[in-house]
């Protein structure tokens, strides 16, 4: 006979959100139960930020040496063993793993239930090895996975997604990517960094969701590395080729066909929704996810549902902030609701590319009348320093100074935005990054600066000017 387990709290789903919630409730004294089917970690640390940015962090070693040459250092083209670089991308994995392990959540109070799941009625989950679980409240936190677009021929030829790409130990010859998005351009530069011919092929433009403007930096520096970028093409079909697959396009000049070693997609997920048995709880879904309120509640009162499988931002950092909706929602029963009006994100390319709020156009959509203000890389001393000087920050407001929206593309644009973050959500202005004292020299020192060209025209007006005189003339 199956186990029955009464708990407070059961969470399906041990990635990024799902740890969250249930170490934040397992501390706070909730008995806790947690399924994974899996990998402890989830996506992020198998699969997706953690390989994908120590590869990163391997491809910029490697660019690092070619350009030792601008500081006067000479070298060669490095060599490459991309079978230690596999070693090193797993073992950041291996490093980071505990702290997601079963061991340390045991040690927190966690049943940790090391199989799969589904719901059997409204308030019970029923697992695979067994057990039933009654519980006074319910996450789902199961995620997403890589999406095949429905390309005639997909099915023919071998795909790479997150899932399978880090577990190569030898280097594509020439990697064709399907998607322009920020993983599609990631794994693009680090691969050709790392030795290998690549093509990425974008049905639109270059990530969509960013400022163009900010966007022309990133794709200049992908081109001048040897990337062939081709946007605004529809892909006919694929099919297997003597090299190992062929792409046919259709786009601006005509029918082409691009041959590769290997394919990889990078064209959006979608959320791990089968067989949880949501019909069973009178859980709400549709192929985008599953449907919750503000308040991060499904259509069952009981159940919460979090991070990528919930259908809204799929990042990591939204994951974790979702957990403490719930927290606050399951256990001190306050209406915490999200509001994503503060969101960041990140292309974690070089250079980087960071945003948070709204865009220029989407700023201007919604009031019409903005002011924007930039400050180039160039134009700050660090960057000169350390040659890094493609780039710049821009950022949207009000005429009265509120602050919409900023956006930075540079070196370590990931850490400069968060300054930006914390005005956003704390409703600042302007002047708050004016009158701050940014040490010298830094590459922080560009959004002060670019807060400062806000008040440039007014500062140094006709008017001010006649003030000056005349407060000169009382001595």
């Amino acid at each position: 006979m199956a186990e029955e387990i009464r708990t407070d709290i059961c969470v399906i789903g041990a990635g990024s959100g799902g740890l969250s919630v249930a170490a934040g409730t397992a501390q706070l004294g909730r008995p806790t139960v947690l399924i994974e089917k899996h990998r402890m970690g989830g996506d992020c640390l198998n699969t997706g930020c953690v390989p994908s940015k120590s590869l990163l962090a391997a491809a910029k070693a490697a660019q690092a040496v070619r350009g030792a040459g601008r500081f006067g250092i000479r070298t060669g083209e490095p060599q490459v063993d991309f079978a230690a670089v596999h070693a090193h991308v797993h073992g950041v994995i291996a490093a980071i793993e505990p702290n997601d392990s079963v061991e340390r959540f045991t040690g927190l109070g966690v049943r940790v239930l090391q199989t799969s799941a589904r719901f059997t009625a409204p308030d019970v989950v029923e697992t695979a090895d067994g057990h039933r679980i009654r519980a006074r409240r319910f996450v789902v936190a199961t995620g997403s996975r890589a999406a095949l677009p429905p390309i005639p021929g997909l099915d023919r030829v071998p795909v790479l997604t997150n899932e399978t790409l880090f577990e190569r130990t030898t280097a594509p010859a020439h990697l064709l990517i399907i998607g322009g998005g920020p993983i599609g351009l990631e794994m693009a530069q680090a691969h050709r960094r790392l030795g290998a011919r690549v093509t990425v092929l974008e049905r639109g433009t270059l990530l969509p969701k960013d400022d163009p403007e900010l966007v022309d930096v990133v794709r200049g520096r992908l081109a001048a590395e040897g990337i062939d970028l081709r946007e605004r093409v529809e892909i006919l079909r694929v099919e297997p080729a003597a090299a190992g697959v062929a792409v046919l396009l259709k786009g601006l000049d005509g029918e082409e066909r691009v041959e590769g070693s290997d394919l990889l997609v990078a064209a959006g997920r979608r959320p791990n929704i089968e067989d949880l048995g949501l019909d069973a709880a009178g859980i709400a879904a549709t192929p985008k996810g599953i449907a919750v309120d503000a308040r991060l509640r499904t259509s069952n009162r009981r159940v919460f549902a979090i991070g990528d499988v919930a259908g809204g931002p799929q990042f990591t950092h939204v994951a974790g902030y979702h957990a403490g909706i719930v927290v606050r929602n399951a256990l001190f029963r306050l209406p915490a609701k999200v509001d994503y009006s503060a969101l960041p994100w990140v292309t974690y390319t070089d250079p980087e590319l960071a945003h948070v709020g709204l865009t220029e156009a989407q700023a201007r959509e919604r009031f019409g009348d903005v002011r924007v203000v930039r400050w180039p890389l160039h134009e700050n001393d660090r960057a000169q320093a350390e040659r890094e000087t493609a780039g710049l920050a821009k950022v949207v407001l009000r005429r009265n100074g509120r602050i919409l929206g900023a956006s930075i593309v540079g070196a370590h644009a990931g850490e400069l935005i968060q300054p930006w973050v914390l005005a956003l959500a704390s409703r600042l202005k302007i002047g708050a990054f004016t009158g701050l004292i940014a040490p010298y020299p830094t590459l922080g020192e560009v959004s002060k600066r670019a807060a400062g060209s806000f008040y440039t025209p007014s500062l140094f007006s006709d008017r001010t000017r006649r003030l000056v005189r005349w407060l000169a003339k009382l001595g």
